[in-house]
């Protein structure tokens, strides 16, 4: 069957589809596949495709060569982010991919488990009977600590944890409007730019602290030995011996990565168990009887399958990464429409993951869909919400392993509800999607063990 283009409706003069994008992202998206396999849209005043097909969307991302990243989206995520694995050109990519690798092996993984299990214990101890929590913030302080222990084996204090997350959530919360602004806009000395420039060097200069700390421990600690011990990620880079400028980058990279995307999916996983009660009891049921009331380890994240199918039907419902761009590198045919050298193709899992002719009932929050024998009939490409082919994120298994354990211990202590507060509505134009405000009343279960 060939494939299908369309043109989606609605775009503004001058501003294209950013006010759909911004009011209701999700909604917008999930309409595009009406329009067509490959959708034109408009982001202000550029033309832009989307592939809402799973084929269409698997094709670009695995052939990188072609559909490189580039273009406004990370000009802008470079000038904040640097130059790293998630962010670089594909001329720079696979050497920066085989350098952090070793921290992402499965031994390292096992290794880092212990530090994720306390760091979750020493959150989900302070909370008592019933609990009010600001989830994202919450659960980003829990994100923020776990990386910085276990990649960059850092501790860090709640002064620091509070700092870092500021600056990302100033830098990042309007990513697309810096995005969409023109350049001599962004160089005017207006507040929010003032606020945007100072987060960014409060960033940075955390990072240098970062960096420069583990140099000086690393060395106290070598002690004569030939090679430093490669257990964290801050080895491996300085075992690759890059420049400083590119150790900088790959760690802002990495901290955003394992900070907001992890606090991200946890969040919205917590607001959908709070609206589903059937499926948390699922799972408390699953956590009770495999870890009979102990906190859980890395080795016990395949006894609790059912916790992880729920932690991928978050990321399908609400993908971290919900919208990033590539650009043709040449002339290349797509859905038997022609691109030339320098179009735009917008990524985003968003009308595949939603799409009522792939999954059934696709609004809904159902785990069991990816059980097995169910999930052996998606066709391929129909789950994007970690990349796929050669740009498919490194740190996965990190990131869906932690938040497994965090569920698992949440589940496992209280039951969980919406306050009346609750703004489900995303952070308009933020880079990585997540809830304006979330509180969450956790009140305290009695588990029945086995």
């Amino acid at each position: 069957m060939p494939f299908t283009t369309g043109t989606a409706p609605g775009a503004v003069p001058g501003l294209g589809h950013i006010w759909p994008l911004m009011r209701g992202p999700i909604d917008f998206l999930t309409s595009l596949p009406e329009h067509g396999d490959l959708v034109a849209i408009r982001l202000g005043t550029t033309r832009v495709y989307v592939p809402c097909h799973p084929e269409l969307l698997r094709q670009t991302l695995t052939d990188d060569r072609t559909f490189d990243k580039g273009g406004k989206y990370y000009d802008r995520a470079r000038a904040m982010a640097g130059n790293g694995v998630a962010t670089c050109a594909h001329k720079d990519h696979r050497r920066q991919r085989r350098m952090l690798q070793p921290a992402f092996q499965h031994t390292q993984l096992e290794h880092y488990g212990a530090a994720m299990e306390e760091e979750i214990a020493a959150v989900t101890d302070s909370w008592g009977d019933t609990q009010v929590i600001d989830a994202y913030s919450s659960l980003y302080a829990l994100a923020l600590r776990t990386v910085t222990r276990t990649l960059f084996a850092a501790r860090v204090d709640e002064e620091v944890v509070e700092g870092v997350r500021h600056s990302f959530d100033v830098a990042f919360s309007g990513f697309f409007r810096q995005m969409f602004l023109p350049r001599g806009v962004l160089n005017l000395p207006l507040p929010a730019n003032r606020r945007h420039q100072r987060a960014l060097r409060h960033l940075n200069d955390t990072v240098e602290r970062v960096v420069a700390d583990f140099r000086r421990d690393e060395h106290d600690e070598r002690d004569g030995r030939e090679q430093a011990d490669e257990r964290n990620l801050l080895s491996a880079l300085l075992a690759a011996d890059p420049e400083d400028q590119e150790i900088h980058d790959q760690v802002i990279t990495v901290l955003a990565a394992g900070s907001e995307t992890v606090a991200s999916t946890l969040t919205w996983a917590l607001y959908l168990l709070s609206q589903n009660p059937a499926q948390e009891l699922r799972l408390q049921q699953e956590v009770d009887t495999v870890l009979d009331g102990r906190p859980g380890g890395w080795s016990d994240i395949p006894r609790l399958p059912g916790v992880h199918r729920a932690v991928n039907e978050t990321i399908r419902l609400y993908p971290p990464g919900w919208l990033f761009t590539r650009v043709t590198t040449c002339d290349v045919e797509l859905a038997g429409t022609r691109l030339k050298a320098g179009t735009t193709v917008v990524i985003t899992p968003v009308p595949v993951h939603r799409n009522t002719g792939i999954y059934r009932h696709a609004s809904d929050f159902d785990p069991e869909r990816w059980l097995p024998d169910r999930a052996a009939s998606l066709p391929r490409g129909a789950f994007a919400g970690f990349g796929t082919g050669p740009r498919k994120c490194p740190g996965d298994d990190f990131g869906v392993g932690e938040c497994v354990l965090a569920l698992a211990a949440i589940v496992s202590r209280w039951h969980i509800r919406c306050e009346p507060d609750a703004d489900t509505r995303p952070v308009p134009l933020a880079a990585f999607y997540r809830p304006r405000r979330l509180s969450l009343r956790l009140t305290r279960r009695e588990a029945r063990h086995a």
